[in-house]
């Protein structure tokens, strides 16, 4: 199903939306620097029934009938996008905006992807310094990552930790 945003969102007004469930997923690789972005936004959020995470890292299309039997409202993607701007650089967009400018770990694109999910859908692109190999995100990354998960936390009235590979540590179940 594909819905047509009709009009740009602030990830602001959408959080705003009280009647709205939203869902963030955490598309990335954690292995790749600045790519694991979105999975770490997804594992800072504080579930309050409204507002909740589901880091998919680099398989969202493995997940897609769990996010349909889920039935939020709105499905936000937050993962690593090339938007040619500095490091940290983040915003919102339809799916139909974002084609090329994800950093390449997935299989399908979003604006197809969107098509088999049962509601709308956003993707929220955070612009990377280096996605190589390695653990560490880059300071810039690091910042807009905590910036994000305390704008969401703040609508849900909770609070992320200082550090989201914290975060990714308390999500990793050995």
């Amino acid at each position: 199903m594909n819905i047509r945003l009709e009009n740009k969102l602030t990830l602001g007004q959408i959080l705003a939306g009280k009647d709205k469930t939203i869902l963030f997923a955490g598309v990335g690789n954690v292995l790749k620097k600045d790519d694991g972005a979105g999975v770490y936004i997804a594992t800072g959020i504080r579930d309050n029934g409204r507002i909740s995470g589901l880091p998919v890292e680099m398989g969202i299309e493995n997940h897609i009938g769990k996010i349909n039997s889920l039935a939020p409202d709105i499905l936000v993607i937050a993962d690593a996008a090339d938007f040619g701007r500095q490091p940290g650089f983040w915003r919102l967009a339809g799916v139909d905006e974002m084609t090329g400018l994800t950093t390449g770990t997935h299989n399908i694109s979003f604006a197809k992807l969107s098509e088999l999910f049962l509601m709308p859908v956003y993707v929220l692109g955070v612009q990377p310094f280096d996605v190589t190999f390695g653990e560490e995100m880059s300071g810039p990354v690091i910042k807009a990552v905590k910036n994000i998960t305390e704008l969401i936390n703040s609508f849900s009235g909770s609070r992320s930790a200082t550090n989201p590979s914290q975060n990714m540590a308390r999500s990793i179940n050995f």
